[in-house]
C-alpha cells in the first residue's frame, strides 16, 4: 500500500487571504450533452446562478482496490476542507473533455502514464452551481504527487473506510453521490472486467 502524506499544518489565513481560485476564469456553458452554448466566467458559475458548466473526474484505484481522496484546500470556493474525488476539474473554454482530464491529472496529481476508462457523465446539482460531470476511473500503482499548490493532499482509502465516512460531513457530497451512482455497485467488479 502507498502511503501519501496529508498536510498537518494548521490553517494559514494569510495563505487563505492570498490563495483563490480565479473568478475570471472562462468556463464553457453546456446543454445537457455536453454541446457548447456559450461561456461564462467562473464567478458566474458559482454565484448561484446555476450555469451548466462542464467537469471532469478520475477515480484512481489501486491494485489493492483502494481508492485515492484528495484534500480540498481551505481556500477553495466550493467545499472547503473536504475529501473528494482524486482529480476533479473544470473543462476550459475550447478544451475537449479528454484534453481537460489529461491537464488536470498532470497538475493536481503528477500522473502522466495512466489509461483513463470513461464510466458515464450526469449532472450535479447543488444550490451554488450546476456541473456536467464527465467520470472516468482507472487502475495506477505509481507515485502520486499531489500538488501543494492545489490540493492540501491525499491518500489511498479503502472501501471500508468510505463507507464509514459516508455521510459524516467528511466527504464533498458530490463524491458521495457520484460514489454511490457509479462506484460503489461497481468497486467489486472493477477488477473484474
Amino acid at each position: 500500500m502507498q502511503t501519501i502524506l496529508v498536510s498537518k499544518t494548521p490553517c494559514d489565513h494569510n495563505k487563505l487571504e492570498t490563495m483563490k481560485d480565479n473568478e475570471q476564469e472562462q468556463f464553457p456553458i453546456v446543454d445537457e450533452d455536453g454541446t457548447v452554448i456559450g461561456q461564462a466566467t467562473r464567478g458566474e458559475c458559482h454565484n448561484g446562478a446555476r450555469l451548466l458548466h462542464a467537469v471532469v473526474h478520475l477515480h484512481v484505484f489501486n491494485s489493492q482496490g483502494e481508492l485515492y481522496l484528495q484534500k480540498r484546500p481551505e481556500w477553495k470556493d466550493i467545499q472547503p476542507g473536504k475529501w473528494d474525488t482524486a482529480v476533479g476539474g473544470h473543462i476550459d473554454y475550447g478544451e475537449t473533455p479528454e484534453e481537460a482530464l489529461r491537464r488536470e491529472v498532470r497538475e493536481e496529481l503528477g500522473i502522466t502514464d495512466f489509461v483513463p476508462e470513461f464510466i458515464g457523465k450526469y449532472v450535479f446539482d447543488s444550490k451554488r452551481e450546476r456541473e456536467l460531470v464527465y467520470v472516468n476511473r482507472t487502475i495506477y500503482d505509481g507515485l502520486v504527487q499531489p500538488s501543494k499548490d492545489e490540493l492540501d493532499g491525499g491518500r489511498f482509502w479503502s472501501m471500508t473506510e468510505i463507507d464509514e465516512a459516508m455521510g459524516q460531513g467528511v466527504l464533498t457530497p458530490n463524491f458521495e453521490s457520484e460514489f454511490e451512482r457509479f462506484l460503489f455497485v461497481k468497486s467489486e467488479s472493477f477488477f473484474l472486467t
